[in-house]
């Protein structure tokens, strides 16, 4: 699949100033289009035959010789599996599938992350297996993908099957591509020019932050390896220093990172809010972490001013409001459990945006949450956007055009940015999208003045125009992904996650194999 009709090019021409003038768009979630199984191959029912074996398909209308041309050597391919059927049924459901290839492209490394049992590759085959036994429930999970035909030598469909102690639980089409640099980019675009790099030893890099020329990367666990905290000394942009690394046994999953003054703040899978002391910014000295009194599980924060924000996704669905006037010396001011406010749907806060008086909450199936949080004891919920199938993840919001716009990314297959009009929280619209391919994801996000930074995953750095929000387009981009690097895997949160642009001069991208990347900003 190409980058899709409403993503804008590099070249395009400068966008004419924003009149403030909209149309809303219709909201259609993230896969538009309901085209039908993506490829000819069924389930048979007249055989029994072990659950999802290749005997289960009909693969009779497939052009399996085409198969052949794929690119396979060293590749990874992510897919968007159509549900056909699903126990319990459920409306249009979507999944999504990864494979590795060995660097020869004779096997299929790893299917959805886990090593797969078997496969076969060449003389018209491509297939995996790989099963599993879920330690908590003691059930025995198998899943299975069969190619049917290439689409091009860089893209398949075929059929997906998984099953569960035997039985099946789903079954559908998927359609797949290579996950390598699309649409034949270059690397880069627009002036981002790469000036440095630096490998991150710790778990999967996810987050970033920039104070005191020092660059601060937390790492969460990945494959046995533990997480912890990363410090280079980047006075120097074109050769950072590293200076130390931290990682606490059994307490390492850290995933958020801020700071302000001498106070650094880390998000915590076991422990909650982290405080360490960077008076020396090169050796961080643990301080205490809150709000004490039992394991609770934050997932980021964020700085305003005089408070700190943190998001919990534990059991509580909690946001956390901290006074960091004394930044060495947090104290918690209130609790506000959100749930799936009018939604019915049960969700968590991923993470948050503060603008003005409000907190723009990103509370992942329970949609774009927005509240009044003027009064540190008492948030008032004003309103909230919400789709079919939402994954809300991360947002920017600033004012343009005379109106509160809040630019909103979510976290699944077919994710893309959507431009929400927010000055009335309870009639939020729908007036801009943004979008790549449908089997990549979106991570975090920055405004900052006009232009909007986003990492988003396999597609890099992507720097967006947004002078005028109904209509965004690419200025600049940089493909940080590569299947070759070290630690890259074939799962949908690989890539570009983390991102800082802390106004002096670069921009500060965290991929979660290749470690550090620091740019000149374009």
């Amino acid at each position: 699949m190409g980058l899709l009709a409403l993503a804008g090019c590099d070249s395009d021409p400068k966008a004419e100033p924003w009149d403030g003038l909209y149309t809303p768009l219709k909201e259609q979630g993230d896969i538009i289009a309901d085209t039908g199984p993506f490829a000819t191959c069924t389930v048979r029912k007249d055989i029994s035959a072990p659950c999802g074996s290749p005997e289960v398909f009909d693969l009779s209308s497939c052009n399996r010789a085409s198969l052949d041309t794929l690119e396979r050597e060293g590749a990874v391919y992510r897919g968007v599996v159509r549900v056909e059927y699903m126990q319990p049924q459920r409306e249009m459901a979507t999944a999504a599938v990864g494979l590795r290839l060995s660097p020869d492209g004779r096997q299929v490394e790893f299917l959805n992350g886990i090593a797969s049992s078997s496969s076969q590759l060449g003389d018209g085959q491509f297939s995996a297996s790989m099963g599993y036994t879920n330690t908590a429930s003691g059930v025995y999970f198998e899943q299975f993908a069969l190619g049917c035909e290439a689409v091009s030598p860089r893209e398949f469909v075929g059929c997906y099957s998984y099953c569960a102690d035997g039985s099946t639980y789903v079954h559908g089409t998927f359609r797949a591509e290579r996950m390598s640099w699309a649409r034949g980019e270059a690397e880069s675009s627009g002036g981002l020019k790469l000036r440095s790099e630096s490998y991150v030893e710790l778990g999967q890099s996810v987050d970033v932050f920039v104070a005191k020329d020092h660059a601060y990367v937390v790492s969460i666990q990945r494959r046995g390896e533990p997480g912890g905290l990363t410090v280079f000394d980047v006075k120097d942009r074109r050769r950072p220093v590293f200076k130390t690394s931290i990682s606490l046994p059994g307490d390492n999953y850290w995933n958020g990172v801020w700071s302000k003054g001498d106070a650094l703040y880390v998000a915590s899978a076991s422990s909650g809010l982290i405080v360490f002391d960077i008076s020396n910014p090169a050796s961080p000295v643990f301080l205490q972490s809150y709000p004490g009194g039992g394991p609770l599980d934050i997932h980021t924060v964020l700085v305003d001013g005089d408070r700190l924000y943190a998001m919990s996704t534990g059991r509580n669905a909690e946001v956390l409001l901290f006074d960091v006037t004394t930044p060495t010396e947090p104290r918690l001011l209130h609790r506000e459990s959100l749930g799936g406010i009018g939604t019915g749907v049960y969700g968590v806060p991923h993470d948050a945006f503060a603008y003005g008086d409000r907190l723009y909450v990103s509370h992942m199936s329970g949609g774009y949450q927005i509240l009044d949080v003027r009064n540190p004891e008492n948030f008032e919920h004003l309103g909230e956007y919400t789709y079919y199938g939402a994954v809300s993840h991360h947002s920017a919001v600033g004012t343009l055009g005379g109106h509160t716009v809040a630019f909103e990314g979510g976290e699944r297959q077919g994710a893309h940015l959507r431009v929400l009009k927010v000055d009335d929280p309870t009639n939020i619209e729908l007036i801009g999208e943004f979008k790549l391919r449908d089997v990549a994801s979106i991570h975090n996000m920055l405004l900052v003045g006009t232009r909007l930074y986003i990492a988003w995953y396999h597609e890099g750095l992507r720097v967006l125009d947004v002078s005028n929000p109904t209509k965004p387009r690419q200025v600049a981009h940089f493909n940080t992904y590569r299947e070759s690097d070290p630690k890259r895997e074939d799962g949908q949160y690989e890539g570009a996650l983390g991102i800082r642009v802390p106004g002096d001069g670069h921009v500060y991208v965290v991929d979660d194999a290749r470690g550090l990347l620091i740019f000149d900003e374009p």
